[in-house]
């Protein structure tokens, strides 16, 4: 996958998660591993997908933690991979001050929307926030795999590698539609 992403659009990238729902077979373990990124949330045992999208809705960076777990923590992990001179684009799960001043110091530039009990609202432009349904419909191709849609895998790294297979396709198949 980082292969294939070498290709990026520079000027947006956006952050976004997605939960997936565990198959019961999948989970059904003697022994209780936290490595196995399962967790409990409202549906049941899930698995979050954590993304980190180029402007295209083309995936840069995966990552898996259990489903109950929030969207902001998440993030530090993706944002090794945020590339200087761009904007990032995320929802107000996002929005935390810590989280703005890493993506700051990282020579990029948030556009988050600000949670309605701020004081300080900081700079916000809802006409490039548009653009971010892209990640989202990232996520809806991504699950039009069967085996994505529904975690079968009891390992957190066999999905994961799942995901990256599936993730470097869409890179694939968008490079031959260029051509």
């Amino acid at each position: 996958m980082a292969a294939v992403s070498q290709a990026c659009d520079g000027d947006v990238q956006m952050i976004d998660s997605t939960s997936v729902r565990v198959h019961q077979h999948a989970a059904n373990s003697k022994k209780s591993h936290p490595d196995r990124c399962m967790g409990r949330s409202r549906g049941g045992l899930t698995t979050k997908i954590h993304a980190l999208t180029d402007a295209r809705g083309l995936p840069l960076e995966l990552v898996l933690t259990p489903g109950q777990a929030g969207d902001c923590p998440a993030a530090a992990q993706l944002l090794g991979h945020l590339r200087g001179d761009t904007i990032v684009l995320a929802d107000k799960a996002y929005d935390a001050d810590w989280l703005r001043r890493q993506i700051e110091a990282a020579g990029a530039a948030p556009n988050i929307p600000p949670m309605v009990h701020r004081r300080w609202k900081p700079c916000f432009s809802p006409v490039l926030y548009r653009g971010r349904n892209r990640i989202e419909r990232f996520f809806n191709r991504l699950k039009h795999f069967r085996r994505l849609a529904t975690r079968y895998e009891k390992h957190a790294a066999n999905f994961l590698a799942m995901l990256k297979l599936a993730a470097a396709y869409l890179w694939l198949r968008h490079s031959a539609a260029q051509n």
